[in-house]
């Protein structure tokens, strides 16, 4: 895994002013505390702009049952939001705004499956931050601004703090890898840095196989005995 690409910032810029005029239109909404409670302490709260149900209190990570994936009514009057999620031609699977209070800390987590390599991905486009919030991913400390635009691979471990006195708000997209998608990611990285590595067979595992090999006697399963003894060397 240590060969994935874990982060991106894309040469994207929004504009911090109608990022944070948008959610200044949000902020006395309805937001829900985070479910993840043993994962933070302090206040982490969430809305979402897109949902399953087109619930703005439906802050699942991931769609689950056979509602459609549609804007919230938190989103209404934000058009800068709407412009800037419409502007990303890819299926969403939620968006949500999500706010660490001053002080809060999301402790050490991986999201299992949200690696570009698996298909579904993150993008983090921060609207509210200060210099005091480390967000840490895989010991390395992600340095985040207004206004810009980042692929977070969150299957590494990461974790935030937010040592400032205003809260961090980050608008965050969950999506699913196409075409569109390609492009973007594999102007900044080599496509091969997204490639899932094989699962590791341990030699007993190995041996199982080899003797179910055995039983078909054929060209290509003596080929591949051959292979796996080797690879137990």
């Amino acid at each position: 895994m240590s060969d994935l690409i874990k982060h991106i910032k894309f040469p994207l810029l929004f504009d911090i002013q109608k990022l944070q005029k948008d959610v200044h239109i949000i902020l006395n909404k309805n937001w829900i505390n985070h479910y993840n409670t043993n994962d933070y302490t302090g206040k982490w709260s969430s809305i979402a702009l897109v949902s399953q149900g087109g619930k703005s209190e439906n802050i699942n990570a991931f769609p689950m049952g056979k509602e459609s994936i549609e804007y919230t009514d938190a989103i209404d009057n934000c058009h800068y939001f709407k412009e800037i999620i419409d502007s990303f031609e890819f299926e969403k699977t939620t968006v949500r705004l999500l706010r660490l209070a001053a002080g809060a800390v999301i402790k050490p987590h991986t999201d299992n499956c949200l690696g570009y390599e698996d298909g579904n991905f993150r993008i983090h486009v921060p609207v509210i931050t200060n210099e005091s919030v480390e967000f840490i991913l895989d010991n390395e400390r992600l340095l985040m601004n207004e206004g810009e635009c980042w692929y977070i691979n969150a299957n590494f471990t990461h974790s935030v703090a937010n040592k400032g006195d205003v809260d961090r708000i980050h608008l965050v997209i969950d999506g699913i890898r196409n075409e569109w998608t390609d492009a973007l990611f594999f102007k900044e990285a080599n496509e091969k840095q997204f490639l899932k590595p094989e699962p590791e067979i341990s030699n007993e595992e190995k041996e199982l196989i080899i003797k179910q090999l055995e039983l078909m006697n054929t060209e290509t399963s003596i080929q591949l005995i051959t292979d796996l003894k080797k690879s137990m060397k």
